[in-house]
């Protein structure tokens, strides 16, 4: 194998595949009014972007994982890298809206390349506390995209309209090609999966069978659809509920994700993942609970924002351990453990975006929150309890 790249180039090259899930979701979004205008479309369509990209997210992250075990890092990166190129360049030059969706969901995919390989990147290189370390790192520069990519894009849209925003897209798209080319193959030939290319796909009936690891991505998943929750809701509930203004809404919103980032790098501090995944977890009902009352009794906006940044800040504690745990628990099969492990988690976020939006959005908010916090909860408990189940049996076996 070639030589290996720099702690630093390597932390700061996955720390920009990991944001390319925010940007290419959240930069575009204070533009979507105009976007009305421009395609001659009323905003259910104009949303149809945002859809085609999540589903791209997520479908992406089932092909280029397993793509990455069988050939490697370095080419399928390369490949994905600048089939975002492309499609950035399609969603600029759509002339309709349908054509606008399907570039966003080639561009989803592609980002999804960027996002499944930087975490099998990431357990090539690392493991146990230097992986939690890494993805920790990793998690918190991740945090900063959803602060950057909308206040980013909403200063841009006056001046440079949202085509402006997808050549800032296809800019940044241009240095990851160049990161990729630099980049050194971390999973050299001998670790491959060596089977036909048919016969990939087979082997996630493997990881499936691993119980700890699908409750870890289950619980990751309904964690994902609290975040989500959050991210559809808020910009309805703070300026239409709250008649804040979009500036206003843009500053909390970074907060929030701040809160979130920070929280992700304290995850490291406790002695073992576990701790971090059920403190976090526990923590996620209790806040989601009392917020949930709060919200179906139209609290006030303070509120609302405390308890949501108690919410987010446990959401950060288990974004980390889990993804820890579930990508340590197969190792074997990295590429394809993380693309079930991102793909479940855009799927989640697909499915509850719209519920929030269903009667009463204080109170279809606040439900959700609950009842993603619970079920999370209860895929911890059932990771968890075979560790706990040993640790008891291994510290009864000492006493004399």
């Amino acid at each position: 194998m070639a030589r290996g790249n720099s702690q630093i180039f390597i932390l700061v090259f996955l720390g920009m595949l990991t944001a390319f899930g925010p940007f290419v979701i959240d930069m575009y979004l204070p533009t979507l009014p105009a976007m009305t205008d421009f395609f001659h479309a009323n905003s259910s369509q104009v949303q149809l972007g945002l859809t085609a990209s999540m589903i791209g997210l997520a479908v992406g992250q089932l092909f280029f994982g397993p793509l990455s075990d069988k050939y490697g890092r370095r080419l399928p990166l390369i490949a994905a890298m600048c089939l975002f190129l492309l499609s950035t360049l399609g969603c600029i030059y759509s002339g309709t809206i349908m054509q606008f969706a399907g570039w966003r969901l080639i561009q989803g995919m592609a980002g999804a390349g960027g996002i499944v390989i930087s975490r099998s990147i990431a357990t090539d290189k690392y493991t146990g506390r230097d992986l939690a370390k890494m993805l920790a790192i990793i998690g918190a520069i991740n945090g900063v995209a959803p602060v950057a990519a909308p206040i980013a894009g909403g200063a841009m849209a006056g001046s440079v309209g949202w085509q402006g925003i997808f050549w800032t897209l296809f800019g940044l798209g241009i240095l990851l090609v160049f990161g990729s080319l630099h980049f050194n193959e971390t999973l050299p030939a001998v670790r491959r999966q060596h089977t036909r290319w048919a016969d990939v796909y087979k082997n996630f009936v493997t990881i499936l069978k691993n119980r700890q690891y699908v409750c870890y991505i289950l619980q990751y998943g309904f964690a994902q659809g609290v975040l989500f929750s959050n991210i559809a809701s808020s910009p309805f509930i703070v300026q239409q509920h709250y008649g804040f203004s979009p500036l206003v809404f843009s500053v909390c919103f970074g907060v929030n994700a701040i809160a979130i980032m920070l929280s992700a790098v304290s995850a490291v501090k406790f002695a073992h993942p576990e701790q971090a995944l059920y403190r976090g977890s526990a923590g996620m009902v209790i806040v989601s609970f009392f917020l949930c009352l709060a919200l179906c009794a139209d609290c006030s906006f303070w509120v609302y924002e405390l308890l949501l940044l108690g919410l987010l800040s446990m959401l950060g504690l288990t974004f980390t351990a889990s993804n820890t745990l579930a990508m340590d628990s197969e190792r074997a099969n990295a590429g394809m453990a993380s693309a079930l492990l991102g793909a479940l988690g855009f799927a989640f976020g697909g499915i509850v975006s719209p519920l929030v939006g269903i009667g009463n959005i204080m109170v279809s908010t606040g439900i959700m929150f609950f009842v993603g916090s619970v079920c999370a909860l209860g895929c911890t408990h059932m990771a968890l309890h075979r560790v706990f189940s040993r640790a008891r049996h291994y510290r009864g076996q000492r006493k004399p």
